[in-house]
């Protein structure tokens, strides 16, 4: 049996789970991830699809957290060129909120806490001469622009679960853990029919990390809040590529943001999440905050009507006691049990935002050090492009002329898309084609057969769902009768396989 036990199983495939998976995996451990659904089919693709430091956590003085957030920034980009990529924005001064003089104070912070080496620095600008002042309402007249990042995050949990797989780990999907016990100085897990064995377990099951700690019997202090962010798209409001940060009267903030060509993606709120986390949703209250908020400032009045897609994520944070959800921690903590007297460990994972994944994971692996020998001590997920992100962080403008260049039949914007996916990958299944016909059937939009062949042998694919709105987030374009027609082919593939 020894062959066949696993140095650590990760249960959980959302992108903390995926990013320890791919820092153990690469540090000599033979590791497991175990996700019950899709890999980012919860929280994970459900974020306000942002890489950034957190301008508004330093009003609740989480300097530190900031700090962390900030100096990931870069790092990330560097690592991930294709799915991240830096974002200019807007933040007007809405008069009767937070004071000018405030603003520049926070983003003199903004700029200086976390070692920003490549990003512009944030600048006072005049609404009437800038291009981002014409959609706004004209009373609008003064602003701060200043730059974070933009990310896929789908995109981001499965090119971390398809490096760790690439150098080693096996990653299960659609694969519940059903059974967690103790087996003197190994866990025994039993999921999806069947039984494995680790010599420590890490629980990144999110939202779900209290239900994975009661199906194991293991008693645990930590409290969890569970927080709703929803989010709608309307067809886009702007045609330049800046973003916005606005104030509301009640002190939350919201974003509007450039998202997949033709749309603008607004969000988020903060609603403490009561229901079940089979189905969730943003509510009618939800969906009419954030039109009206976004009314506040553009000139065309954003209503429930214009909504023609929403979705919501529940970010699984530490209580710390906070009265409102949008002030709670979006810090992160451990909790370690067993280990130390020589029965198998259990690292659970509470809290965390996308952007801080990478050091979160470091450190998990870090804290399991001691009981796992096969851990080196490399920190080395900082320097390794994830898959198809080989390339320097300004090159993906070239890197698409070099597909065009390469594959002629590609328009510009098919191009864009699949650099931005796939990166350098995206020649594994573009081939030695010398025509779109070489690609097969065309589901719409430019999705082929190939490229979908490509996400069910490489990237876990097996549902409409998981390639429209995860892997290539296509599902806006798409028709119910495209959808369809890509839903028979993918069962057929799949029953194949």
């Amino acid at each position: 049996m020894s062959e066949g036990v696993f140095d650590l199983a990760v249960i959980g495939g959302g992108v903390n789970g995926a990013g320890i998976a791919r820092d153990a995996t690469g540090r000599g451990a033979k590791v497991l991830l175990l996700e019950r659904g899709d890999l980012a089919q919860g929280t994970s693709s459900n974020s306000t699809k942002l890489i950034h430091g957190g301008l508004r956590y330093l009003e609740h003085y989480e300097f530190a957290l900031v700090r962390e957030a900030l100096s990931e920034r870069e790092v990330l980009w560097g690592i991930a060129p294709h799915i991240i990529w830096p974002l200019r924005f807007i933040l007007p001064h809405r008069p009767g909120l937070r004071p000018r003089w405030l603003l520049r104070l926070g983003l003199f912070l903004y700029d200086h806490i976390g070692g920003r080496k490549y990003l512009p620095a944030a600048q006072s600008v005049t609404l009437a001469s800038h291009p981002a002042g014409a959609p706004l309402k004209p009373e609008y007249t003064r602003a701060f622009a200043y730059s974070d990042g933009w990310v896929d995050d789908a995109r981001l949990v499965v090119l971390n679960a398809r490096d760790a797989a690439d150098r080693g780990a096996e990653v299960r999907t659609r694969c519940e853990v059903t059974t967690l016990a103790r087996e003197g100085d190994l866990w025994r897990i039993e999921a999806g029919g069947e039984t494995f064995h680790a010599r420590a377990v890490v629980n990144a099951a999110g939202p779900r990390v209290l239900d994975l700690l009661g199906r194991a019997g293991e008693p645990t202090t930590q409290k969890m809040r569970l927080v709703r962010g929803s989010h709608i798209v309307v067809r886009k409001l702007f045609d330049h590529d800046y973003a916005y940060f606005f104030q509301l009267p009640d002190g939350r903030i919201f974003f509007a943001i450039p998202y997949e060509q033709d749309f603008t993606l607004i969000g988020t709120t903060d609603v403490d999440h009561q229901a079940g986390l089979d189905e969730v949703k943003a509510s009618a209250e939800e969906i009419a905050y954030l039109c009206e908020g976004a009314s506040e400032y553009f000139r065309t009045p954003v209503t429930p009507a214009d909504v023609v897609w929403t979705y919501s994520g529940v970010r699984p944070l530490v209580d710390d006691g906070s009265g409102k959800p949008e002030a709670a921690t979006r810090g992160y903590r451990f909790e370690l049990d067993g280990g130390t007297d020589g029965t198998a460990p259990l690292l659970s994972v509470f809290g965390g935002k996308i952007t801080t994944y990478r050091h979160l994971s470091a450190e998990a692996v870090e804290q399991l050090k001691p009981f796992l020998p096969a851990l080196d001590d490399q920190d080395w997920t900082g320097t390794k492009p994830l898959p198809g992100g080989d390339f320097g962080m300004t090159e993906a403008s070239a890197k698409m002329a070099e597909l065009r260049a390469r594959y002629p039949f590609l328009s510009e914007r098919e191009a864009q898309r699949l650099i931005r996916l796939y990166g350098t990958r995206a020649v594994a299944f573009l081939g030695a084609a010398a025509s779109a016909s070489d690609l097969g059937e065309d589901f719409g939009h430019g999705l082929t057969a190939a490229e979908v062949d490509h996400l069910i042998a490489h990237e876990w694919a097996r549902t409409a769902e998981d390639v429209l709105w995860r892997r290539t987030k296509l599902g806006l374009h798409f028709t119910p009768e495209q959808t369809a027609r890509l839903a028979a082919y993918l069962a057929e593939r799949t029953s194949q396989a």
